[in-house]
């Protein structure tokens, strides 16, 4: 099972970026997929969540209304695009699978991790 982010890169608070989720060698349309982040010395935070038809999402408080989770169940792929990005938002953002398809924001829900991409964001 791989899963593999990408769609990171530098930007300026304001702007927008698109993070893209790649899945292989699972029963993709049978998992939920969660976005998380990560800063060094911190916990891993939930960012948002779609369940496996892409009809229900979950967003943390944090990104409501700036940030969208769907999925591309053709392509087997998922996107974050994030809008009005703040510095706060800087982290490396890892996607993850479970296959009891829910739209948890905890990580101990998802069996599967993504290396992840690096969202840095200057004031």
């Amino acid at each position: 099972v791989q899963l593999q982010a990408s769609g990171g890169g530098l930007v300026q608070a304001g702007a927008s970026l698109r993070l893209s989720c790649a899945a292989s060698g699972l029963i993709f349309n049978s998992h939920a997929i969660g976005w998380f982040r990560q800063t060094p010395g911190r916990e891993r935070e939930f960012v948002a969540a779609i369940n496996k038809t892409g009809v229900r999402k979950n967003y943390a408080d944090s990104v409501k209304g700036r940030f969208t989770i769907t999925r591309d169940i053709a392509n087997r792929m998922v996107y974050l695009q994030m809008s009005s990005l703040k510095p706060e938002d800087t982290a490396v953002y890892l996607c993850a699978a479970n296959r009891r398809g829910l739209i948890s924001g905890s990580p101990e829900v998802y069996d599967f991790w993504g290396q992840g991409t690096l969202v840095t964001v200057s004031s």
